[in-house]
């Protein structure tokens, strides 16, 4: 425990832990064995947080949870039988979740935000998914697994990402949108399934326009 930690009584802290100078931890937060929080990090109340490696100045939201396992199954005789998860969560410094952010470990290698990154709340980070630096991720995003995000990406709300993609620096991703294959750097996508933002809009207002003639020619022949 580092110089100028203040932990509330409620919170428990496991063995192993490190704590660096001036982290905060909130009232039923829980710190899992030998997790390293580091300096200048604010841990919310109820977070949870285990197998994990958090940076500098971090802020972690109240009900986190950050290191659970991932969703990996193989099929079995008698159904589904989980797969061993494990790996980490890597955050970097000046990270910031929003409340009830839930972030999986990796299945064998680390599950990464990069440095800077914020993330509002309800937002979901499948195991060995892989977010660059500076990215803005709002309320609702779901990431599959093992997708990889590059710099200063940004995602409107409730947008899903299918597993295995990768999506480039740069690149903006719309609200609602359902990715399903990979974005180039710099390109703004929308839809679903998500394409090129100007060709979804240019589809959606032909279908616009089209409903608007049927609905006329229906009213004529009545």
């Amino acid at each position: 425990i580092g110089m100028d930690v203040r932990i509330h009584p409620s919170a428990v802290v496991g063995p192993g832990a490190i704590v660096g100078d001036g982290v905060r931890i909130d009232p039923c937060a829980v710190i899992g064995p030998g997790v390293v929080i580091g300096r200048g990090t604010v841990i919310a109340a109820g977070a949870v947080i285990a197998c994990a490696v958090i940076g500098e100045e971090v802020s972690i939201g109240a009900g986190c949870a950050i290191g659970g396992p991932g969703f990996g199954y193989i099929a079995g005789p008698e159904g589904a039988v989980r797969v061993p998860q494990l790996g980490r969560v890597i955050l970097g410094n000046r990270v910031e979740l929003g409340a009830n952010v839930a972030i999986d470990r990796g299945a064998l290698g680390d599950t990464v935000v990069g440095a800077g990154t914020k993330l509002d709340n309800l937002v979901h980070i499948a195991h060995n998914v892989q977010i660059g630096r500076n990215c803005l991720v709002a309320g609702q995003v779901g990431i599959a697994g093992s997708s990889v995000i590059g710099d200063r990406v940004q995602f409107g709300g409730q947008a899903g990402i299918a597993d295995h993609l990768t999506i480039g620096d740069d690149a903006r991703i719309g609200a609602k949108a359902g990715v399903m294959r990979n974005v180039p750097a710099g390109e703004t996508w929308g839809g679903y399934p998500a394409k090129l933002m100007r060709a979804w809009l240019k589809e959606t207002a032909i279908a616009a326009r089209a409903a608007r003639s049927r609905k006329s020619i229906d009213e004529k022949e009545e």
